[in-house]
């Protein structure tokens, strides 16, 4: 009798977790039990045990881009992703060569302005070339406003987009760098390293916003291009004068 309980809660068992991970399994209990081993096969198994059939496999390691956070001054996350016309790029591919990241989504107002009359219109065509990469990244998830790569396609036209566009439909990139608006700028030094994030300006809309900070020296109501002052530092090797500024603009729209 006891034999008999054991074998209907090892299968019950089996059937608890067949469900949660989507297999199926037949629970007729007019299925015989397997014989009970004999003591030379009890020895054996003692000796060179092997997993339970029933137990859950390890889950597999994370990636990279999934648990690496994004640190100024630290190596950025690597990360490898998919643009819209279908070809792979992974970041750790460019080292040696300045990187910029600039979080996109086509159909944020704050977007629809830098890339149509505001500081990212020419930005990234007129910087572009062998020793700097630009890649926007739109990291909106399935269902969410400017998600899709039909409609990011599209966008590459509207905006006269030069740059690769990347998809980041789990968010997991984006989270990594901590990315929290459209547009977000970071910034990746030819060592690797993350040495810019924030703002692309400090004018909203095309207004400068009086409360942003300017470069030493600027004056009030001047416009600053944040991203393009951080490049001439890093081309000059010295130390970025604005290594961090305010992000604006709409909410990444991730999954949650």
């Amino acid at each position: 009798m006891t034999k008999h309980i054991g074998s209907i809660a090892v299968l019950s068992l089996v059937v608890v977790i067949a469900a949660c991970e989507g297999r199926g399994t037949d629970p007729s209990p007019t299925q015989p039990a397997p014989p009970a081993p004999t003591p030379a096969q009890e020895t054996k198994v003692a000796e060179n045990p092997s997993p339970s059939p029933i137990a859950p496999a390890a889950p597999a390691a994370a990636p990279a881009a999934l648990t690496a956070k994004a640190e100024l001054g630290k190596p950025a996350p690597d990360f490898t992703l998919t643009e819209v016309g279908g070809k792979t790029f992974t970041l750790s591919a460019f080292k040696g060569k300045t990187v910029v990241l600039e979080w996109f989504n086509p159909d944020c107002p704050f977007v629809k302005y830098a890339r149509g009359e505001g500081e990212l219109k020419t930005m990234a065509t007129k910087l572009m070339g062998e020793d700097l990469i630009w890649l926007s990244i739109n990291s909106s998830a399935p269902g969410k406003q400017g998600h899709g790569a039909e409609r990011n396609r599209a966008a590459l036209e509207e905006y006269k987009i030069q740059n690769p566009l990347l998809l980041d439909e789990t968010g997991s990139v984006g989270k990594s760098y901590g990315a929290e608006k459209t547009p977000h700028l970071f910034i990746v030094g030819k060592e690797g390293n993350l040495i810019y994030r924030g703002a692309v300006d400090n004018a909203p809309i095309g207004k400068v916003d009086p409360e942003r900070p300017l470069l030493p020296g600027g004056k009030e109501g001047q416009l600053v291009n944040y991203v393009g002052a951080a490049l001439d530092d890093a081309a000059a090797a010295r130390a970025l004068r604005l290594p961090e500024t305010p992000v604006y603009g709409c909410a990444v729209k991730y999954e949650s």
